[in-house]
């Protein structure tokens, strides 16, 4: 068993506690459920954008913990002056660190840019739930769904007004791809090994079909790359540990965007 199965079988558990915690109905009633999302598709087809989606993460499989000496009020907060395009949330606690409190404090000091909640999302419940905690985004991780169950739940987010961000790792899960589907991200951290590739970013761009809008995960730390991936079509660059790491991650972020200019 991967490390990836083995947090699926952990989110399992953790959902069917939640839900029986706190219904779906319960969860629309929630204040943030009944605004208008922010698209994070135009914030990265827009003339000028930066293209950073700038994520908060304090801890990770690979890297363990990477900086729990930071609130996520004032690191999003300066994300978004830095001139970030969209927001990241991680809200998987066991692996990651995140919480849903996490999402909603982010959500509460930035009400105008997109946020990503990044989470393991194998449920349509988590989507209600997703929602009801401000984020504008859901991310589906193809290598964890089937095609079927994939289509099911970015049917749901765009039936509540969020977009779609599926990821993939190689070839192969492009094939999960479908119509509710927004943006397409590239992981350029093999799950199984954790070695990281930005060339993986390369190589699909050009199957991806030209409807979605390209985004590169992982491994991304300078203006160079940037430049070359822009170079292959991409649009969006989701950014965390190279922010992260840093004592003040909104001042990192800042520093890579006006190297970009």
């Amino acid at each position: 068993m991967n490390i990836l199965d083995k947090i699926i079988e952990s989110k399992k558990q953790e959902i069917n506690h939640q839900k029986k915690v706190v219904s779906e109905v319960q969860l629309k009633s929630y204040p943030w459920f009944k605004r208008n999302c922010n698209s994070l598709k135009d914030a990265l087809a827009k003339s000028g954008s930066t293209g950073i989606i700038a994520e908060f993460k304090q801890k990770s499989p690979s890297k363990g913990e990477i900086n729990f000496g930071v609130k996520v009020e004032a690191v999003t907060r300066d994300y978004a002056e830095a001139g970030a395009a969209g927001l990241s949330v991680l809200t998987d606690y066991e692996y990651f660190g995140g919480t849903l409190a996490n999402l909603l404090k982010a959500r509460e000091v930035n009400t105008d840019i997109p946020i990503l909640r990044k989470d393991f999302m194998i449920d349509p419940w988590q989507v209600a739930e997703a929602k009801a905690y401000g984020a504008d985004v859901i991310l589906l991780i193809a290598a964890c769904l089937e095609k079927k169950q994939a289509e099911q739940l970015a049917k749901k987010a765009k039936s509540m007004g969020m977009e779609v961000l599926m990821e993939v790792h190689n070839a192969e899960e492009l094939n999960k791809l479908n119509e509710f589907v927004d943006m397409v991200g590239v992981n350029n951290r093999n799950l199984k090994t954790f070695k990281v590739d930005v060339e993986t970013s390369v190589k699909l761009a050009e199957l991806i079909p030209d409807r979605y809008i390209k985004i590169s995960e992982s491994g991304i730390s300078n203006a160079t790359t940037i430049r070359y991936l822009k170079e292959n079509g991409f649009r969006g660059f989701l950014i965390g540990e190279t922010f992260m790491k840093s004592k003040n991650p909104g001042e990192a972020c800042k520093k890579l965007i006006s190297e970009l200019e």
